[in-house]
């Protein structure tokens, strides 16, 4: 198992190198860059991103606005070096886990992830522990319960959770419970005068902005789980080793959960670390503009738009490094979990 984790931690540079080079490439040849923006606001006109990748290659704005200033402004952003050069500067940073610095805030892009994450961290991290506690428990209930009407109508609910897409769900949830009926806040995770608050208020005010976008989460991640939940025990039941333990005399709660439920589980336990860690730095996008939360999700898309590159090459960096080792310990979670399985 060590030389299978020796080699999986080395194919983890060459992929990150893959990834951060690729991302490279489009981001910094593409028209609108901030170059392009900063000469069409000397000129007095929003460039925006896509007024100025009509452009083309060259910088349009150069009409009006002197060569000097250019190479000026180039220097600024540090396109002035050769695009190899900048690659393998930002390579050293990286390997030093300096994210570099924001091209429009003067922040790094370590402190930018520190100030979104909370907000990514309170929708994610609800968000898992309701669809785990949630469909586990209802995965097997239904595949207790297979082919009876508890099973065929929990189905239809959760197919038609599955099949509506959360940003939908979050339109129809602030238009009747915030708009309408006006029984929660349409934005933020606190009121205006949280720190006015008591320690008890503060709770329940939180519990309160939360409530609507994590049920727009929700109720489309649970399904996947739910479903294999109940397939992974269908499959458990059927085994010989069931009808020898039920043949014994053992009661068939005992058969569940002390024998079914060990074997049943390994695909959801496996799947566990990922999940678990990916719940403080996935950032719903959509989610997360409906509700007005300035979290991760929306810090990646604006600094896309804004063509703010070490912020996207920072965090895609850093998120591409924790997903490849919490793949790797969800892959070795097999063999903690079902000894029987052997990686060459």
């Amino acid at each position: 198992m060590w030389l299978y984790t020796l080699k999986r931690l080395l194919l983890m540079i060459p992929t990150l190198l893959g990834v951060l080079l690729l991302t490279f490439v489009v981001v910094q040849f593409v028209p609108g860059g901030p170059v392009e923006q900063m000469v069409a606001q000397l000129q007095g006109r929003d460039s925006g991103g896509e007024g100025s990748a009509s452009g083309g290659a060259g910088y349009r704005g150069r009409q009006g606005v002197d060569a000097k200033r250019i190479e000026e402004i180039k220097a600024l952003y540090g396109f002035d070096k050769p695009a190899s050069e900048r690659f393998w500067m930002m390579l050293s940073q990286f390997a030093r886990f300096d994210l570099g610095q924001s091209f429009y805030q003067p922040k790094s892009v370590w402190e930018l992830v520190r100030e979104k994450l909370p907000v990514s961290v309170s929708l994610g991290l609800w968000t898992f522990f309701l669809s785990y506690l949630i469909s586990v428990p209802l995965g097997i209930a239904k595949a207790v319960r297979a082919g009876t009407r508890f099973d065929t109508l929990s189905s239809l609910v959760v197919l038609i959770g599955y099949a509506i897409p959360g940003f939908v769900l979050g339109v129809a949830l602030l238009v009747i419970f915030g708009g309408q009926l006006q029984g929660f806040p349409l934005r933020g995770l606190t009121s205006s005068n949280w720190d006015q608050l008591s320690w008890g208020a503060k709770v329940v005010d939180y519990l309160w902005h939360i409530t609507l976008p994590v049920t727009a989460s929700v109720l489309g991640a649970f399904a996947v789980t739910t479903m294999l939940t109940k397939n992974a025990f269908l499959e458990e039941i059927r085994k010989q080793y069931v009808v020898t333990a039920r043949a014994k005399g053992l009661s068939e709660r005992r058969v569940l959960y002390r024998h079914v439920m060990r074997n049943a589980l390994i695909p959801l336990v496996t799947g566990f670390p990922a999940a678990f860690v990916g719940a403080f730095f996935t950032g719903s996008l959509l989610i997360e503009t409906l509700f007005s939360l300035d979290g991760l999700g929306l810090l990646g898309y604006e600094s896309v738009m804004k063509r703010d590159y070490p912020v996207v090459l920072g965090t895609l960096y850093l998120f591409t490094l924790i997903g490849l080792v919490t793949k790797l310990i969800s892959d070795l979670c097999y063999v903690w979990v079902d000894p029987r399985v052997k990686f060459d």
